[in-house]
């Protein structure tokens, strides 16, 4: 079909070739308990640090549109979706979401970058 001229290198990324960043993206709805955040938050951050993760916005929403609350919204960074997948189910990182318990309502969604 393609002819003898393709190799197997032929079809796997060139070495400078990035996997898309991910982030994940989580706004509160409500809190009902800021020390339980607040412990969430202290266990958090190094929880997920070791899989890359960079904070890129975290408090509340200086603009709510479209049903949107003012709640706080915390942006992170991972290098890769896998990155964020892993840290979401890592044990460090249930701890931290034990410690927040039913202390917040809110949504936390991965998405992978375009680039």
């Amino acid at each position: 079909m393609f002819g003898d001229n393709f190799t197997l290198n032929d079809f796997l990324p060139s070495p400078g070739f990035l996997m898309p960043k991910a982030y994940a993206v989580v706004t509160y709805r409500s809190i009902s308990d800021p020390e339980k955040v607040a412990a969430y938050a202290k266990l958090a951050g190094p929880a997920v640090a070791s899989f890359g993760a960079r904070f890129l916005a975290r408090g509340n929403a200086a603009v709510a549109r479209e049903q949107g609350v003012k709640e706080r919204t915390v942006v992170v960074e991972y290098p890769s979706l896998e990155k964020a997948t892993a840290a979401y189910d890592s044990p460090a990182y249930a701890e931290a979401l034990k410690a927040l318990g039913d202390g917040a309502v809110r949504d936390l969604r991965i998405v992978e970058g375009v680039e």
